[in-house]
């Protein structure tokens, strides 16, 4: 599985790469001592692969980048929020299974 498929999002970025993209973009809240982020990146990493072309998937790691999480209430991590058009379209708690992530995503592409 490559890591490319993956954006690695700065708050410096998240205007650009995120709320001015052209398809809906599915964000991972995460850090690295967060076990359940851990247990659901090879999950969102497949789904970056599978959606590849329609849905741009990023990872914004929370201790290095503090505002935007802060700034869309994440009090919790892992939190996945799906942005369209610049707007939060939805928002999903916990480390969930990868049905729930994709009906999400499904829900945005129609």
């Amino acid at each position: 599985m490559s890591e490319d498929k993956l954006m690695h999002v700065t708050d410096a970025e998240f205007e650009s790469l995120v709320l001015k993209s052209d398809k809906p973009v599915l964000v991972d809240f995460w850090a690295s001592w967060c076990g359940p982020c851990l247990a659901i990146a090879p999950v969102v990493e497949e789904l970056a692969e599978a959606y590849e072309g329609k849905v741009a998937v990023a990872k914004m790691n929370v201790d290095q980048s503090p505002a935007t999480p802060g700034k869309y209430g994440i009090r919790a991590i892992p939190t996945l929020i799906l942005f369209k058009d610049g707007q939060v379209v939805e928002q999903i708690m916990g480390a969930v299974g990868k049905a729930v992530i994709e009906s999400a995503i499904n829900k945005a592409l129609s």
